[in-house]
């Protein structure tokens, strides 16, 4: 089967005056680490809405000194708590695994403290340089767990926390 067009076929629409030069194409790795097309932070928030929506308990609170929206849950409803936070959040970080982490989580780890025992950093995969992350802290009386989601990376700005305020139905 052949195409005519009255320029002559395939050939010469290809000499056409009217033809249009492809875009150039990019691989990844032209990219700086911390571009990304788009908007990082609707990544990130889209899978921080479903991880609410799979959340057990409905109460989300903002704490002001990790920023970070929080949540407290009993031990009893742990299991359905990480399968809601491992929809978005299925890097699993250690006080034994921290030192192999990527910088930034070990710094996030430092500034909040450090890991101790039964504690967890949970992170999502990067957009850009962009990321979120959860801290899995057990309270110690063996009956209560918290967990603190917030935004990660270079680029975060006041407007992209309250954007994870509004995720999580939390008001100042």
């Amino acid at each position: 089967m052949s195409v005519t067009s009255p320029y002559g076929g395939f050939d010469a629409i290809a000499r056409s005056p009217f033809r249009v030069a492809a875009p150039p194409s990019y691989s990844l790795r032209d990219m700086p680490p911390d571009r990304v097309f788009g908007d990082a932070w609707l990544v990130i928030l889209s899978s921080l809405k479903e991880l609410r929506g799979g959340w057990p308990t409905r109460g989300w609170s903002w704490d002001a000194r990790q920023s970070c929206v929080a949540s407290s849950f009993s031990v009893e409803l742990e299991d359905k708590a990480r399968a809601a936070a491992s929809v978005a959040l299925s890097r699993e970080w250690t006080m034994t695994t921290i030192d192999r982490a990527p910088s930034p989580l070990r710094e996030l780890a430092e500034r909040t403290g450090g890991l101790r025992e039964g504690q967890m950093l949970l992170a999502s995969a990067p957009v850009g340089a962009a990321f979120a992350y959860a801290l899995w802290w057990p309270w110690g009386d063996g009956m209560t767990t918290s967990a603190r989601v917030g935004l990660g990376g270079p680029a975060v700005k006041p407007d992209d926390l309250q954007r994870l305020r509004d995720t999580f139905g939390v008001q100042l």
